[in-house]
């Protein structure tokens, strides 16, 4: 999702994992967002956006959420849970496009102790609802509120 907002944004967004610790202080702004587990982020986006606090207040111009929601349209109730009441409050940012995208399984990509717990859910398989027009439409949003 990152990289296609990025493309939306003419490619102008540098993309990071917060695993590899990255030194967000000499960009001038942020877009934050991630997979959804069970409501919430992974636990190192939100370790990451505790830490340098100060080096992200006032750049976030965005967020965004990528979440399966058991392949259902996302609704309003998606945006509250895991924009307003998730990404907003561990950011302390609100009032910024904001964006939750349908997401997808792969079962490569999944830590083997998470997929294995997928797994065993029944009729669970590998699907991808995430869509590449979507998530530029959000990088151009994004781009036109900053300008």
């Amino acid at each position: 999702a990152s990289v296609w907002i990025s493309e939306g944004m003419d490619g102008i967004a540098n993309v990071f994992d917060v695993r590899e610790n990255p030194d967000l202080s000499k960009y001038k702004y942020v877009i934050v967002g991630g997979s959804i587990r069970s409501g919430v982020t992974p636990k190192e986006l939100q370790d990451y956006i505790a830490k340098p606090k100060e080096t992200l207040s006032g750049k976030i111009k965005g967020l965004f959420a990528v979440c399966g929601n058991m392949k259902q349209p996302i609704t309003t109730q998606q945006y509250t849970t895991l924009i307003d009441n998730h990404l907003a409050k561990i950011t302390g940012v609100n009032k910024v496009p904001s964006k939750v995208f349908l997401g997808r399984i792969t079962w490569g990509l999944m830590e083997p102790k998470v997929r294995e717990q997928m797994q065993s859910f029944p009729n669970m398989d590998e699907y991808d609802n995430l869509k590449r027009s979507e998530c530029m439409e959000f990088g151009k949003e994004v781009l036109k509120s900053i300008k």
